[in-house]
């Protein structure tokens, strides 16, 4: 935003009151209501005239001239210059012009008011239906006449559509759950809503879970399977090196076990007589005496006596 060329208007109309001016404002409105239409000219206001196509009424001098019907035009001037208008109908949207001149008859301003008359929104009706697994939305609002136009705006948690100057939104989704529908317009707005379970419907992100959790499953059963059979063979090797280890220490203490023969052949005499002799003696008085023949025990025979 420009604020040196905002200062330099400024200041031309400080320097030239009079200077005129037209100023676009847009007001919206509903049927039966009543409006104010003023008047942004500073100071007091001398004489003010309201047009619309034609000459409506004034205030001069405090003093309110009417161009129209007083009843057909249901308005009057306040001394300020705003112009109230009661009870609206759509007839009375248009272009209001107001022209402000000083107590010189020289016009101050001039300002141009777009007024927008409109009716109320009726209530939506919507509609959600289950067709071969989708989901049929349909958002529509009964319109008063044919140039009743609104928005209708259809909102759920993963979408939303917005159609302008239309009476009826219809669309096909894969998405359940609840739907808001909103009818409006510039002055009013109704709101109707709906839940709604399609059977045998997955969810586009309940899938996507799915199938992400079941790729996580199967790369996590590969790793653990890499995982354990590398275990597995570090395990293996180090019993392998632990085997040749023992095999080795018992090899080393059997080769230091075994006798060394000696050198020198005249040390082989004492060595056999250091060996003991076995003992026959000690191994017989070990036996029980053996008991002596009969033969031995016998008396000597006597001579036989003779007759």
């Amino acid at each position: 935003m420009n604020f040196r060329r905002i200062f330099l208007v400024k200041c031309l109309l400080l320097l030239f009151p009079s200077a005129k001016c037209a100023v676009t404002k847009w007001i919206y409105m509903p049927v039966n209501d009543s409006v104010h239409l003023s008047v942004a000219a500073a100071g007091s206001i001398h004489q003010a005239m309201w047009m619309r196509d034609k000459k409506l009424l004034q205030i001069k001098d405090m003093i309110t001239k009417y161009y129209v019907n007083k009843d057909q035009c249901r308005c009057k001037i306040f001394l300020n210059g705003t112009l109230q208008i009661e009870q609206l109908v759509k007839n009375d949207s248009g272009k209001y012009t107001v022209l402000v001149y000083g107590q010189d008859g020289k016009l101050k301003t001039e300002e141009d008011t777009m007024l927008i008359v409109q009716e109320p929104v009726p209530q939506p009706n919507l509609s959600v239906d289950c067709v071969n697994g989708s989901v049929l939305v349909t958002c529509e609002g009964k319109q008063k006449t044919k140039d009743h136009m609104f928005i209708i705006e259809v909102m759920q948690d993963k979408i939303k559509k917005i159609r302008r100057n239309t009476t009826k939104v219809e669309f096909y989704t894969h998405y359940s759950g609840m739907f808001r529908c909103v009818v409006k317009n510039q002055v009013s707005e109704k709101t109707a809503e709906k839940k709604i379970k399609c059977s045998g419907q997955l969810d586009l992100y309940l899938i996507l879970i799915i199938a992400g959790g079941a790729v996580f499953f199967v790369v996590f059963m590969i790793l653990l399977i890499y995982c354990i059979r590398k275990k597995r063979a570090e395990r293996l090797e180090e019993d392998d090196e632990r085997m040749m280890q023992i095999r080795q220490v018992d090899t080393e203490m059997m080769v230091q076990e075994l006798p060394q023969l000696p050198s020198n052949p005249s040390l082989k005499q004492p060595c056999m007589q250091q060996r003991p002799l076995p003992q026959p003696q000690t191994q017989q008085q070990a036996v029980p005496p053996q008991p002596r023949p009969r033969t031995q025990q016998r008396t000597p025979n006597r001579p036989r006596e003779g007759p």
